[in-house]
């Protein structure tokens, strides 16, 4: 089936984040003269949505197939380009937006924007680089401490080994010369800098506090020979072989804690990128739901009368003409595109908050079952569109942000018949966790029975697999000494 231009310009806007709508959105200000940002007055909202309601009925009305003549083959070589814009958005739909790369153009607001950043952190291969010029070593061994620094990842370590080195420079350096710079690297700053794996990473911030004055030799020799134990909880055997008692090893084991596995995060600037809402959830005063969009109050895009009027005016010159109804028609689609989205996303989650209006009550316990096809049956669209409408879209309730998609789930029916979602299976399982008694903690069997004597007929390996899923360790690594 050939799609029309304008569906599948659709399809992109509907399934971009709102981050990279607003992105798309100053790349067509810049690429169509015509286009031109409205602003809105706040009583307009309610206005507005309903103006959506009606350019997306009517978008819905045109035609999906188009003349098999046309092959529209610029559309979809845009089409397949999306994937590779917005890949990331697209196989990790529920993760924070991060444009992939930015849009031509040289629109002086954002040069102006560019010259006032801030420059960037200071990465750490610099941050070594600066103090291994002030190592006092030979010229080969300064080679080699180069070499070495600019194959530390960004977590600290190196993770080539030594030997591979001397291949990937065109002024291999001696083994001997490797070894001395590598252990003059592991003293810089931050402590742990340099190593090849937990051990040597955490025994080298060992080492900086043991020249400081502490006695950190309990916590030296956990490291080097007891890590696994540790991992498996095993703190009598750490004591027994140690000869130390049980309260000193969880000591030291605290101690252990308080290392950096990764020393390389110390350095740069690693800013969590903030995520921006699309919808807003409220309660009004009657306790009925609200859905409004959270770009209610931005600006909107229109089209210029100027540009508008030499369109039509027979005066002008013809190819002139023709490039402004080109840009018209083009700047006609994304705002009907645009508008299309509002319409569509709105709708979803007024459908999906209809059923988990007890969420907004009693938080994430309280999901019920929703299939996305129930919820495309009520909007009226196929749920591949309800699909890319919750893709990469947040929703803020008055219990925070989530992702849209996370009310979406199936779910199992308990013992007084009421319907309840697998994700609240999961808050129930870790509420279990947390309040049992650590010095014997419930295995798999144990805590199906416990979330049985809810009401909710659960089997073993479900618990098992939604456990992992938490990141909760098993009974024999939760147990406390």
């Amino acid at each position: 089936m050939k799609l029309a231009p304008r569906i599948i310009q659709a399809m992109e806007i509907l399934q971009l984040p709102m981050l990279a709508l607003q992105e798309r959105i100053d790349a067509e200000l810049e690429a169509n003269p015509v286009l031109e940002l409205e602003e809105p007055a706040a009583e307009e909202g309610a206005a507005q949505s309903a103006q959506d309601d009606r350019m997306a009925e009517t978008l819905d009305a045109r035609p999906l197939v188009v003349d098999g003549g046309n092959g529209n083959q610029e559309d979809f070589r845009r089409l397949a380009e999306f994937e590779d814009e917005y890949g990331a958005d697209l196989i990790q739909p529920d993760a924070p937006y991060r444009p992939s790369r930015a849009f031509d153009g040289e629109r002086d607001a954002k040069m102006e924007a560019m010259a006032n950043a801030p420059a960037p952190a200071e990465g750490l291969n610099e941050h070594l680089l600066h103090q291994w010029a002030f190592v006092e070593a030979g010229e080969d061994v300064k080679d080699a401490g180069r070499l070495i620094i600019n194959h530390i990842d960004d977590d600290g370590y190196l993770r080539v080994p030594l030997e591979e080195l001397p291949e990937r420079t065109n002024q291999p350096p001696a083994r001997e010369a490797l070894e001395a710079a590598l252990g003059l690297v592991q003293k810089l700053d931050p402590a742990g800098v340099g190593a090849r794996d937990l051990r040597e990473c955490l025994l080298l911030q060992l080492a900086v506090e043991a020249a400081a004055g502490r006695d950190v030799t309990l916590e030296t020799e956990i490291v080097t020979r007891h890590l696994r134990d540790v991992e498996m909880n095993r703190l009598p055997q750490i004591a027994k072989r140690a000869g130390r008692t049980v309260e000193a090893v969880k000591a030291a084991i605290e101690n252990i804690s308080h290392l950096n596995p990764r020393p390389g995060h110390l350095i740069g600037d690693r800013g969590v990128p903030g995520i921006t809402p699309d919808v807003i959830v409220e309660l009004d005063d009657d306790g009925q739901v609200v859905v409004t969009m959270a770009d209610g109050n931005a600006p909107r895009l229109g089209i210029s009368d100027s540009y508008r009027r030499l369109a039509r005016n027979r005066g002008t010159e013809r190819d002139a003409r023709q490039f402004l109804q080109r840009n018209i028609r083009s700047a006609q689609w994304l705002i009907g595109a645009i508008a299309q989205r509002r319409h569509t996303v709105r709708r979803v989650a007024e459908e999906v908050f209809q059923v988990q209006r007890e969420f907004l009550d009693s938080g994430p316990e309280a999901l019920k079952p929703l299939p996305m096809a129930d919820v495309a049956g009520k909007v009226g669209v196929h749920v591949a569109t309800v699909s890319r409408a919750v893709a990469g879209k947040y929703v803020q309730t008055p219990r925070g942000i989530f992702p849209l998609r996370m009310f979406f789930s199936g779910g199992t029916t308990t013992a007084d018949g009421q319907d309840v979602s697998w994700d609240a299976v999961k808050v129930k399982l870790r509420e279990i966790v947390d309040k049992e008694d650590k010095s014997k903690p419930l295995n798999d069997d144990e805590l199906a029975e416990a979330i049985k004597a809810g009401g909710i007929d659960i089997a073993r390996r479900t618990v098992a697999k939604y456990r992992g899923l938490l990141d909760i360790p098993s009974a024999r690594k939760r147990k406390q000494f």
